[in-house]
């Protein structure tokens, strides 16, 4: 990347050695000029002159366009989306422009963010960071590098190309990044300018986002998912009870047949099933969608765009949830199936009635609705989750990342209503799943359901099950976050 014309104040390290810098603690401007060897003049001037090498017209204030173009010429590869992010940061007022005082605060914080994640890498704590250290912060945060990376990584940010990186040299990597600086991000970011060599074509790095701890992370998924199932596995079956009845149905008689049917353990019924979906449904969902960013972005994953990864979601989603289908179908089978004598339907005997009784062909019944609901289900939550995120940061954070509460807040809302707008699909997916009847009173297909359904009950039987549904969403998610934090911290993911 290339340095902007800065009259900075030098690297002040003795030779062939690194400036101490005082153990990680908090800090302030002060402190960081301190170990700097930086006066606030000195500063003063390095910020200035920054700025005005982005306010090329002499306006005196910076906007989206300027910041594009400065961008370019520091060989940053940022497009308007970038240039607006960086604009919002720095924009304390919101009147669309950044002066000078409002670039110089953005640099006050990023600078003092820079210096705490360089604190933390530099364990030796002698104001340097080594490759080696480099390398384990990365690989604590599940990502290894071969030699050739780490080099690169290393040789992107050291300017004097003597194999450590100063706070100077890491702090001009980084202080136009408008995200937090978390190791991660530090990472993609690399990631992201390394695809730009200049004078040369583009060349997108070798063996780039190795995450050595996939497996857990797959583990930790699973694990959370299954805990999360089990707990709303009543209201799941108590939904798809609700779900198959074509006549009048409420909550109370369903809850009092579900008892009858085998007492507490009938609420739980097919939950095993929906736990030995958990692993196989998330790692084909995980691994097909990582293949389909390469493929839509042209082997730039960051560079596919919200449109892209809705396509890349839409279609994991579809193959994992084809994959895993019969099993969905058959957990349905068990959650309607009524038993008289208060024993549970045997799985095996139950799968195989099906193939004999009605074919292989009925192990994918509801299929149709069910991918049809993949696309504008993952539209609908991205749309909102993003939104909501969004005014979380503009208006409750103030230009910091909502915390994880947060974020958890505005999933659990984009999830409520993305499952409400396709829950009519449920419905008729449901019904076909569960339907055995033959003759005259068989459904013909998914539009047979949807004109019968509606002809019978009206529009509000495709919303049978929906306060079950809903009651689902604010626990599950919790409990899954909840689950996946602390099996993190047990797979040392931390």
């Amino acid at each position: 990347m290339t340095s902007p014309p800065v009259e900075n104040s030098g690297d002040r390290r003795p030779e062939n050695c690194c400036n101490p810098v005082k153990k990680p603690g908090p800090v302030s401007i002060d402190h960081v000029l301190s170990a700097l060897g930086e006066t606030k003049e000195e500063r003063e001037t390095r910020i200035r002159s920054l700025f005005n090498f982005f306010d090329t017209a002499n306006a005196g204030y910076l906007d989206s366009v300027q910041i594009e173009s400065g961008l370019s010429g520091l060989q940053i590869p940022a497009d308007y989306k970038y240039a607006k992010e960086l604009l919002r940061v720095c924009d304390a007022n919101r009147d669309g422009r950044v002066d000078f005082h409002e670039f110089k605060r953005y640099m006050d914080d990023k600078e003092l963010e820079l210096y705490n994640i360089f604190q933390a890498i530099d364990v030796e704590h002698n104001g340097c960071i080594l490759p080696e250290e480099l390398y384990d912060a990365l690989l604590k945060a599940g990502i290894e590098l071969d030699d050739d990376e780490l080099a690169s990584f290393v040789e992107r940010v050291d300017k004097d190309n003597n194999g450590i990186i100063t706070f100077e040299e890491w702090r001009d990597f980084l202080f136009l990044y408008p995200h937090e600086a978390t190791i991660v991000n530090i990472y993609q970011y690399w990631e992201r300018v390394s695809l730009v060599d200049i004078g040369e074509q583009a060349v997108i790095p070798a063996g780039i986002s190795k995450h050595v701890h996939a497996s857990k992370y797959l583990i930790a998924g699973g694990v959370a998912g299954a805990a999360s199932r089990t707990a709303t596995a009543p209201l799941d079956r108590l939904k798809v009870m609700l779900q198959v009845q074509t006549t009048k149905a409420s909550v109370g008689p369903a809850i009092k047949c579900i008892w009858k049917d085998g007492g507490i353990l009938s609420f739980f019924r097919g939950n095993g099933l929906n736990i030995l979906k958990v692993a196989p449904e998330s790692a084909m969902k995980f691994y097909t969608y990582e293949l389909l960013k390469d493929f839509i972005g042209g082997g730039d994953k960051d560079d596919i765009g919200t449109s892209g990864r809705l396509l890349a979601g839409g279609l994991a989603g579809a193959v994992a949830q084809t994959a895993i289908y019969p099993m969905d179908l058959v957990k349905t089978r068990l959650q309607t199936y009524v038993c008289h004598d208060g024993k549970a339907p045997n799985l095996g005997k139950l799968s195989k009635d099906i193939w004999i009784k009605e074919g292989p062909r009925a192990f994918y019944k509801g299929i149709i609705p069910s991918l049809l609901g993949i696309v504008p289900y993952a539209g609908i939550d991205l749309a909102v989750y993003e939104t909501l995120k969004e005014m979380t940061r503009t208006y409750i954070f103030i230009d910091k990342d909502p915390g994880p509460l947060a974020q958890l807040g505005c999933g659990t809302v984009s999830g409520a209503l993305g499952a409400t707008c396709v829950y009519p699909l449920q419905v008729v997916r449901t019904r076909m799943q569960a339907h055995q009847a033959e003759g005259s009173t068989a459904y013909k297909g998914m539009t047979d359901v949807f004109m019968r359904t509606y002809r019978n009950e009206g529009v509000r039987g495709f919303y049978k099950g929906i306060f079950p549904n809903l009651l689902k969403v604010i626990p599950a998610a919790s409990i899954t976050y909840m689950v996946y934090e602390a099996t993190k911290k047990t797979l040392d993911l931390e």
